[in-house]
């Protein structure tokens, strides 16, 4: 299996004492420049563009959700200035988008590392919490979602670095399908619909935000399939599927699991193998599956298949066609025991899913409490299962009382990455030569002016920890070998 490196970066919602939704931005700012540790504040913006498609062509300009657009207010302050990056001395990036803080982990090739990054985002984000409160003087609630339940949705983005040669047709028709079925075991559940159908209770809580099947849009108008071209590498050599459907995990095992599905999908795709023909409506057939885990979707040739089905199309053919790497091949094994679990064994299921937990809870306390779906206390369940304090948070009491298996260490990520990717080699920069770099990005990072590009498919071996000097850090980097 071709090793896929992704990161996942997460936007969180704040609730700040005494603010509003106008304070919003300001509020973020503050909370994001709150963090005065350890890190580097220069980022190179050089390689952003979100106005190119992966089909080929650059859009003149990208949507503004008009809700969001009432909230803007003019400001003195540089768009440098708006999102306040810090890169951290793990290689995590931190900065503010659009009003949330935001978390982009370190760049993994293993599933189980992302997750645990991605997991070790909220410790930082409850420790830059502590700051802010401290600096601030206004008590601030975090939560780890995708939904103020006002009609406001923030992302949970996955990036996926892929060969440039996969043609886009392909990526399309190998990964929308799992985007669709894989929240049947990876959704964080929600109460209620903001859009579409009524529900009680979805799988999903992106499903009500994403309208069309694919576009390069990311704050209105969204996709189920996104078209960004925006590779953060050599984009000769590479593309990278920008993944804005998912849900916002705190199950370690959930966020392992939508990763590897995808991986999954890319190297399927990656083989020239599909397991299914084309949906003929991923966005509608997401929000089916959002209100109906067993719901018939729909495909090009006329056909239906439950998600269910969809899942084990994909690994089935994974298996066949012997395509998995080791730990891949394991999760996969796990996602066919889950799925047996769910009609069979639902206090287990429960145990390894977000959403599946966060029914459970949010049903016993509506049994007990003899209350409708309809009312507002059960949002504010779900609300405080996404709060990151464990001493508040309602998924922290679920793992104190044996309901959700949560065992997996993951505060050393927050000081350096495991895997030898080009994460690691930011982070020495950052940790160790900080003081001479001029910027860096996810590609590269510049000392003085001299850029150094940090190949995402080398593996860094152990002499760039041993470097004692800016020029003998350049020298090692340069010097490794591809995976």
């Amino acid at each position: 299996m071709h090793p896929i490196l992704v990161g996942i970066e997460t936007e969180y919602g704040l609730l700040i004492e005494g603010r509003g939704a106008s304070e919003q931005v300001d509020d973020a700012i503050e909370y994001v420049r709150s963090y005065e540790g350890p890190g580097f504040r220069g980022w190179n913006y050089r390689y952003e563009n979100p106005r190119k498609d992966l089909r080929g062509f650059e859009v003149d300009r990208l949507e503004a959700d008009p809700e969001d657009a009432a909230f803007d207010k003019p400001t003195s302050l540089t768009d440098r200035d708006v999102r306040s990056d810090c890169v951290l001395p793990n290689g995590a990036r931190f900065y503010n988008d659009h009003g949330h803080p935001e978390y982009s982990t370190p760049e993994c090739w293993s599933p189980l590392e992302v997750a645990l990054h991605d997991r070790a985002g909220e410790a930082f984000l409850l420790q830059v919490r502590d700051a802010y409160e401290a600096k601030a003087g206004r008590r601030a609630a975090v939560y780890k979602n995708n939904t103020d339940f006002h009609g406001a949705s923030y992302g949970t983005h996955e990036s996926y670095l892929v060969p440039r040669s996969i043609a886009y047709a392909h990526l399309y028709r190998a990964v929308a399908p799992i985007l669709v079925a894989r929240t049947l075991l990876c959704g964080a559940g929600k109460v209620g619909s903001e859009s579409g159908d009524r529900a009680d209770f979805q799988l999903s809580q992106r499903a009500d935000f994403l309208v069309e099947p694919a576009n390069v849009e990311t704050l209105y108008r969204r996709p189920v399939f996104n078209t960004r071209d925006e590779p953060h590498a050599d984009p000769n050599q590479w593309a990278r599927l920008h993944v804005i459907s998912g849900d916002a995990n705190r199950i370690i095992g959930c966020t392992q699991r939508k990763v590897t599905l995808v991986q999954i999908s890319l190297a399927l795709a990656m083989a020239g193998c599909f397991p299914v023909v084309p949906l003929k409506n991923p966005a509608r057939a997401l929000s089916q599956v959002s209100r109906d885990p067993d719901a018939k979707i729909e495909f090009d040739d006329g056909s239906t298949k439950t998600a269910e089905d969809i899942l084990f199309r994909y690994i089935d053919l994974a298996e066949k066609e012997n395509i998995l790497n080791e730990e891949v091949k394991a999760i996969a094994t796990d996602c066919l025991s889950l799925l047996h679990e769910r009609t069979n064994d639902t206090e287990a299921f429960a145990r390894e899913v977000d959403w599946a937990a966060k029914k459970q809870m949010i049903e016993q306390f509506k049994e007990s409490e003899g209350l409708s779906w309809a009312d507002q206390r059960l949002r504010a369940f779900d609300l405080e299962y996404s709060n990151i304090d464990p001493e508040e948070s309602l998924f922290d009491a679920l793992i104190e009382a044996g309901m959700i298996d949560e065992q997996q260490d993951f505060q050393n990520r927050l000081h350096e990455p495991k895997e030898p990717t080009r994460a690691l080699a930011r982070s020495i920069a950052i940790a160790r030569f900080g003081e001479h770099l001029s910027n860096a990005c996810w590609r590269s990072v510049t000392f003085g002016d001299r850029e150094v590009q940090l190949e995402p498919s080398r593996r860094y071996s152990s002499d760039i920890q041993d470097a004692t000097s800016v020029e003998s850090f350049i020298e090692a980097i340069e010097s490794h070998d591809k995976c």
